[in-house]
């Protein structure tokens, strides 16, 4: 059975610089058969992946450190996000070849396997990004450079090679305080993958 309680859309782009901020109105028709004219905001740009590298025989897991502009705003840490590595999928890309491109360029690691996590909304009253969540087993021969980003992306991302002990230690004292890194990090203690 669908349920058809919206109505009546209407989209207005209110800015379009990185992602695309829209207002929507709808006519939302609730449980006690009432309908009322609702105005939300959505936000964001194409889906995302995430991918955790993580060593089983060394017990460690890669993550990686940088700027982010609204955990500054928001007064935590500096702006400075301890979390996995991650990014935007491209045109025309499946978000598995997004996860081993991003996994390059940020961290410097060539990953042949991929195990799907799940697919995640990380704020979904305000978000429309979904994003694919990895994990993935490395060496250190998987390694083939010190990543750090693009610079055509303004990206500078320090790579951060940590026990996974280490790493549940970092939730704990909020030292990680990213949603999809502490989802893969508590995926590979709860199927007991380190």
């Amino acid at each position: 059975m669908t349920d058809n309680r919206v109505k009546n859309v209407v989209s207005e782009v209110i800015s379009n610089i990185w992602a695309k901020l829209e207002q929507v109105s709808f006519d939302f028709t609730f449980k006690n058969g009432k309908t009322a004219r609702l105005t939300h905001e959505v936000y964001g740009k194409s889906d995302g992946v995430a991918v955790l590298l993580y060593n089983p025989t060394t017990q460690k897991v890669v993550l990686s450190k940088q700027f982010r502009i609204p955990m500054y705003v928001a007064g935590v840490k500096n702006g400075f996000s301890i979390e996995v590595c991650g990014g935007t999928i491209d045109a025309n890309e499946s978000p598995e070849t997004s996860a081993i491109r991003e996994t390059k360029e940020e961290i410097g690691y060539t990953i042949a396997e991929l195990k799907k996590v799940c697919t995640v909304f990380l704020s979904p009253g305000l978000m429309r990004e979904q994003v694919h969540l990895y994990v993935a087993k490395y060496t250190d021969e998987d390694k083939i450079d010190s990543g750090g980003g693009l610079a055509s992306e303004s990206e500078e991302i320090t790579v951060l090679e940590t026990s996974f002990k280490d790493a549940l230690k970092m939730i704990e004292t909020q030292e990680i305080v990213d949603a999809r890194t502490i989802m893969l990090l508590y995926h590979l203690k709860v199927n007991k993958l380190i």
